[in-house]
């Protein structure tokens, strides 16, 4: 028989840089400084270091872990960590892998089969409550916002990397935020500079609040492609079609604003973002601007990808939710009101 570990441990204290290999978040340097030899491409962002799987039927464990207080600088907001781990015949599951986030909780159910290769792989996760001020603390527009995030995950795949994974990966993502806000600032602090451009040809340089911000993708053999992606300001409708594929590591995505009221909109041309995922591209795409209410109409919002969006609005705390409104407007077929 082989060996089994099996235990409950506790840390009362948790270092953030010792969880980063395990979510994903090692850098190369920090691989290096621990005298290890980084294997990640310059150009790639998903992880392509692989798993040890032949280890894995050296032995069997049982194991739970908790972290009572993730120590980590101001701008992560992980603060606590449960997971039971078992491994059993080349068979590894974290059911479930929960930290505390910004206020809220990262549920996550995962399944990696090592028996066989490329390994196959399963990843449920939840996000709930999330909320928006701890989630972004030196954002000034946010220190204030009851904001929160919402999400669902469910992603399989096969391959021996998580890059591999996602590469051949099959599921859905949902997301939902509420009460928030944006600006060229915030795309800064995240050091996004695509963000940054494209937020400045929609809205300047002032902070924009997000009313909701809604988006649902499907996922095929590593494609994600959105079903529905719109976020709801103060100011305009903005519909977002387009893919992400994750085995290439290629974005292809246009941007429709719709003027909200009277305001008036200055953008008369939709945007694109496209190119690599670690360096995308972004510019104003030739061609007017969709007619009103076609960004609906293009992005396909058909009932499915909307009910399953009000159900995460369910999952909030008791405060109002923008987001109930505007997806309840788009489950009959109506496009949000806006004007050309």
């Amino acid at each position: 028989p082989r060996p089994k570990l099996s235990g409950v441990l506790v840390s009362n204290q948790l270092l953030f840089s010792d969880l980063a290999p395990l979510i994903g978040a090692d850098s190369n340097a920090a691989q290096k400084k621990r005298g290890g030899e980084s294997k990640q491409p310059s150009g790639k962002v998903l992880p392509v270091e692989e798993f040890q799987t032949d280890r894995w039927r050296a032995m069997d464990a049982d194991v739970e872990f908790t972290g009572k207080r993730i120590v980590q600088s101001p701008d992560l907001p992980f603060t606590d960590l449960y997971t039971h781990l078992i491994l059993n015949d080349g068979q590894l599951s974290l059911e479930p892998l929960r930290f505390g986030v910004a206020g809220g909780k990262l549920d996550a159910d995962i399944r990696l089969d090592g028996r066989n290769k490329p390994l196959q792989g399963r990843a449920k996760l939840s996000a709930r409550n999330f909320k928006l001020k701890q989630l972004f603390p030196t954002f000034e527009p946010m220190k204030t916002s009851f904001g929160e995030l919402n999400g669902d995950a469910d992603i399989s795949g096969r391959g021996n990397s998580i890059a591999a994974l996602l590469g051949t990966a099959n599921g859905e993502m949902k997301m939902l935020v509420n009460d928030g806000a944006i600006s060229r600032g915030l795309m800064e602090i995240a050091g996004l500079n695509v963000g940054n451009y494209v937020v400045g040809k929609l809205f300047g340089d002032k902070d924009v609040k997000i009313n909701c911000a809604a988006s649902d993708f499907g996922i095929k053999d590593g494609l994600a492609t959105s079903r529905l992606f719109v976020f709801d300001t103060e100011n305009a409708i903005i519909y977002i079609n387009g893919t992400a594929n994750m085995k290439t590591e290629q974005l292809d995505l246009q941007i429709n604003p719709e003027s909200k009221g009277f305001r008036v909109f200055s953008l008369r041309s939709p945007l694109y973002v496209n190119g690599p995922f670690a360096k995308p591209n972004a510019g104003v795409q030739s061609g007017p601007l969709l007619l009103r209410g076609a960004g609906m109409v293009l992005l396909g919002a058909t009932v499915g990808p909307v009910a399953g969006l009000l159900a995460l609005v369910a999952t909030g705390d008791s405060a109002p939710n923008q987001c109930g409104p505007l997806l309840e407007q788009m489950r009959t077929g109506k496009a949000p009101k806006t004007v050309k």
